[in-house]
């Protein structure tokens, strides 16, 4: 596992286009109502992850977790001895394809350890990402997919659920996060009309603002987490003309500021 942090740390130091995340803090970190639009694998290579209001789904170091598409989740990050330290890769839809037949699903989550055969694949992974076009990304991506179902992780086959039609205006929305599309251009975009649109939101259980809201804030989240960037530049670049309007919907949405979040990830008092 040594050898898996100190390649994903210096791929981080280039500061390159990666197709993953890592998550990284020195102090605990607990965040509410984590949206997760897209099928997500999480590889917990120091500390703990605890998922779910209760920390229902316990991620140790040397574990991994793929969650499916989910409204939103609680997560808990707890540091180790010196960091809680998360490799993070964002799955398409399409990339399950690779798979056979979806098995009868059992749970929203596929987890287990990241045995040395994994662990290998993902130290590939993230070396080879120095130097893949991102049109490679997806080969890669599926090539986890049908390790772990070859290594006896067959419920990954049937993790995920069809997009919904949030799903598709979140994917939408998220592509130009700082542009601030209306419902009619996103029913254009969808070929319904804009009552139509309005219509299946209210069946699914939200709205167009609430859809919104989730794609800037999910993105705000992950700046936070990743970068350094001053909150008023985050902000902006989540659509937000105002610093302080950003801080107050986050603190709504998550439970803390970015501020808060971002003193998480340094050790200064």
């Amino acid at each position: 596992m040594d050898t898996l942090v100190a390649c994903v740390k210096r791929m981080l130091e280039a500061g390159q286009t990666l197709p993953f995340s890592v998550y990284s803090s020195v102090k605990e970190q607990k965040i509410v109502n984590v949206p997760i639009i897209k099928p997500m694998l999480i590889c917990v290579l120091d500390g703990r992850k605890k998922l779910g209001s209760l920390g229902e789904i316990d991620c140790p170091t040397g574990s991994f977790v793929i969650l499916s598409n989910h409204p939103s989740i609680t997560m808990r990050n707890i540091p180790g001895d010196t960091e809680y330290l998360a490799l993070i890769v964002e799955f398409d839809y399409d990339d399950f394809n690779c798979l056979p037949p979806k098995q009868a699903r059992t749970a929203p989550f596929v987890q287990g350890e990241i045995g040395a055969a994994f662990e290998k694949t993902l130290q590939q992974f993230v070396e080879w990402s120095a130097f893949a076009p991102p049109s490679m990304w997806a080969i890669r991506r599926q090539e986890i997919l049908q390790l772990l179902y070859h290594l006896g992780h067959e419920q990954v086959s049937a993790v995920i659920e069809p997009p919904s039609l949030s799903h598709k205006l979140y994917a939408i929305i998220s592509a130009d996060i700082a542009n601030d599309v209306n419902a009619d251009m996103l029913a254009s975009q969808l070929a319904v009309s804009e009552s139509t649109l309005r219509r299946k939101l209210a069946a699914e259980g939200t709205t167009l603002q609430a859809i919104k809201d989730r794609a800037r804030l999910g993105f705000g989240l992950h700046l936070v987490q990743t970068t350094f960037d001053p909150i008023g530049r985050v902000a902006e670049r989540c659509g937000y003309q105002s610093q302080s309007r950003f801080t107050d919907k986050f603190k709504q949405f998550f439970g803390l500021t970015p501020s808060e979040l971002r003193k998480t990830r340094t050790k200064e008092e």
